[in-house]
């Protein structure tokens, strides 16, 4: 039965509305805390790796402060990796023995995960690779067509008992096909039981269909089609446990990102890579609750305000929109006085966010043949009120896109 695009956007429209959420990367491989594919990138064997398993003894319920920090963040949903390309499985698994539940922890970690999401009222997505480099199949399957009916088997397998063994989950999030394409994957078939099982389920663009959602990852870049989007980031250069990557974001840029993705109607989903034991680096948590204070004031700047915005980008920062309001993220401050270019309408009024009206002035600028169209918003404080990014509320006669 082919869906309407109606019932999907139905499906979607909680994920459209959420903006923000929380990706974690978690294995064995944060033992090490080398990056998550380390054991590609360093050419460890399957005997080598494998040796891991049973030293890893994360703390219980580490994923009650994870939830706990997310939803203190704003954010409104978690994934987390279920599989990742090493093939622990973090699940109690009747497919693998290679899994948590016989491994070190000795625990289902991804039950303990979904719990912990629920009980702060945050939706679940659970991600799972569909590459794999320890099953002897993996990598031979693009080839070898009874190794593919092998490994294609055991991955329907794995994918079935995560989406049974939970209750409900929101989103399921692949992770990339190789060496497989879709057809060899048989991934409408896989999606079909995943749909079958879960009905309500949002699905991302990695099992090689397009399916509900697209997935930019490291970089911020809106899907003009109308199509749903998220930006997968890190909070440094990896997305396992990598404490010797410290090239961490600051508040300030996590800020901008919301700010971008709202712009284009998307959202990010912002990774963090907890140590063995299960704590988040503590450079994450910092943000994230400086983050959450600025939403807690800022929010429907950011969760509310999806309407695109013809350019509009200065130095001082740029704008979100929701209809005929114009909301101006001054991230660098220019003290007593804001000079905008090309604002998109006639402006009504201005007002710093929650506060005081502000004068303008708008005017008309002759260079040369043309004439430049400028505003200046005066009575401004000296210092930002608000270091992370002060939001100047515009009221418009009526949005003009500007060509």
């Amino acid at each position: 039965m082919v869906e309407n695009e109606k019932d999907r956007e139905k499906r979607l429209k909680w994920f459209r509305d959420a903006r923000f959420g929380m990706f974690i990367h978690w294995g064995i491989y944060s033992l090490i805390g080398r990056h998550e594919y380390v054991m590609n990138t360093e050419h460890m064997s399957v005997d080598e790796y494998g040796k891991l398993a049973p030293k890893w003894h994360p703390r219980p319920n580490a994923a009650r402060e994870w939830a706990r920090l997310a939803k203190n963040a704003g954010m409104r949903y978690m994934v987390m990796t279920t599989k990742h390309h090493d093939g622990f499985c973090l699940f109690d698994s009747k497919v693998t023995d290679f899994n948590a539940v016989n491994g070190g922890p000795r625990r289902d970690l991804v039950a303990e995960f979904v719990e912990a999401a629920r009980a702060e009222g945050l939706r679940v997505g659970l991600y799972y690779s569909t590459m794999d480099w320890r099953h002897p199949d993996g990598g031979r399957s693009g080839k070898d067509a009874k190794a593919r009916k092998r490994f294609v088997s055991w991955t329907h397998g794995l994918v079935r008992e995560i989406m049974t063994n939970y209750g409900k989950i929101d989103i399921m999030w692949y992770d990339t096909t190789w060496p497989l394409n879709a057809k060899q994957l048989q991934s409408e078939k896989l999606n079909a039981m995943v749909r079958k099982l879960q009905p309500g389920i949002i699905i991302n663009n990695r099992s090689g269909i397009e399916e509900d959602f697209g997935t930019p990852e490291q970089s911020i870049k809106a899907d003009t089609t109308g199509r749903m989007w998220e930006s997968c980031m890190t909070m440094n250069g990896a997305w396992g446990y990598t404490p010797i990557d410290t090239d961490w974001k600051s508040a300030s840029e996590v800020v901008r990102m919301l700010r971008q993705v709202a712009t284009g109607g998307g959202n990010l989903l912002l990774n963090v890579g907890p140590s063995p034991a299960g704590d988040v680096p503590y450079e994450c948590t910092a943000v994230f609750s400086q983050v959450g204070q600025w939403l807690r004031k800022y929010a429907p700047t950011v969760y509310d305000a999806t309407d695109h915005v013809t350019g509009g980008h200065m130095i001082c920062g740029s704008y979100t929109r929701s209809g005929n309001t114009l909301y101006f993220h001054c991230d660098r401050w220019p003290g007593s006085k804001l000079i905008l270019n090309s604002v998109p309408g006639k402006i009504k009024s201005v007002r710093l966010y929650g506060g005081a009206k502000l004068r303008f002035k708008e005017e008309s600028v002759p260079r040369g043949d043309m004439h430049l169209a400028r505003a200046t918003i005066s009575g401004l404080p000296e210092l930002a009120p608000d270091t992370l990014s002060t939001v100047i509320e515009i009221e418009l006669e009526k949005y003009k896109p500007r060509k």
